[in-house]
């Protein structure tokens, strides 16, 4: 089987602005250190920004859901790129690791006004296109500068939609093997996350996925990853990532089966349909398949220095 295994060498890069005299080339004892985040080195801070879209409903009440409830999102989502011991995030597999990728809900907004990173919409009161259920049908509503914030929309989907539309996301373009089967955006296309808001974050509802791990699988769409079983039709290439076992069929549930070779599933990768509360890894070639894409997508690592991340 020939799959591809992707190695990043980090550095840590320090810039530094050096004062000089005539007299001696000595740095000065005030000159500031500046301290680039290096993706697989340094944890990376990325600044996301809710477009909670809703049909007028109260504060806390359906679509409208309450701030707790969306920072519990966030939580879960570092709990699960952070592998964090104690949380449902955490494996101690020697394939698993952490991505030391942390979200953070963004903390200004464009025009640099001081911000909680939820930007509530009532779309009952705005009026525009019908373009189905995807991004840019949502985008029309709010779009963000996708080089300074992750744009995710939560979408006010009927109760018939639970565990059917869960969530989707665009991918970037790079020459990462594999990028032909991500939804890549074209040129008026926007870039970012949709989940269906009953999705979003823990719940009591009916369905496999109530425990917030779709933005999870999403955000790994996001960054590149593809699901274990790639394009559903071939064993030796499959998701391009060495570590998972390879499969060629949507992968649903929580019961362990045999993929390809004989080898067994890895039913708790983010990557597959696996029910929400036995998912809990990412493997370390898809670590670095996300670290290549923060790394070489010009998009994607302006995303380290956004304005987003800092107070204004």
């Amino acid at each position: 089987m020939k799959r591809v295994v992707f190695i990043l060498m980090a550095i840590v890069s320090l810039g530094s602005f050096i004062s000089c005299s005539e007299d001696d080339n000595e740095e000065q004892e005030n000159d500031p250190v500046v301290v680039v985040p290096e993706p697989g080195v340094d944890v990376v801070s990325l600044p996301v920004v809710i477009h909670v879209i809703h049909n007028g409903e109260a504060v806390g009440t359906g679509p409208n859901m309450s701030e707790s409830r969306i920072r519990r999102q966030i939580e879960i989502l570092n709990e699960d790129f952070r592998r964090k011991a104690g949380t449902r995030g955490f494996n101690d597999h020697p394939d698993g690791g952490d991505t030391k990728m942390e979200f953070v809900l963004a903390k200004q907004t464009p025009t640099g006004e001081a911000f909680n990173g939820i930007n509530r919409i009532d779309a009952s009161q705005v009026q525009v296109p019908d373009l189905g259920y995807n991004q840019n049908h949502y985008a029309q509503y709010a779009y963000w500068d996708t080089k300074a914030y992750i744009n995710i929309w939560t979408t006010p989907l009927p109760e018939d939609a639970i565990c059917f539309s869960l969530g989707n996301a665009t991918g970037p373009e790079t020459d990462l093997p594999g990028t032909e089967f991500l939804s890549i955006p074209g040129p008026n296309d926007a870039d970012g996350i949709l989940v269906n808001w009953a999705h979003f974050g823990e719940s009591d509802i009916d369905c496999h996925a109530r425990f917030g791990r779709t933005l999870t699988h999403e955000m790994g769409h996001y960054f590149a990853l593809l699901h274990t079983w790639g394009n559903g039709r071939d064993c030796a290439l499959n998701d391009f990532c060495d570590d998972t076992p390879a499969v060629v069929e949507p992968v649903f549930g929580r019961t362990p089966k045999e993929g390809c070779d004989g080898e067994t599933i890895m039913m708790g990768n983010y990557m597959n349909y696996s029910d929400d509360d036995i998912m809990n890894i990412f493997t370390l070639d898809q670590i670095a398949r996300m670290h290549y894409v923060l790394k070489n997508h010009p998009g994607r690592k302006a995303l380290i220095s956004s304005p987003g991340l800092q107070n204004p």
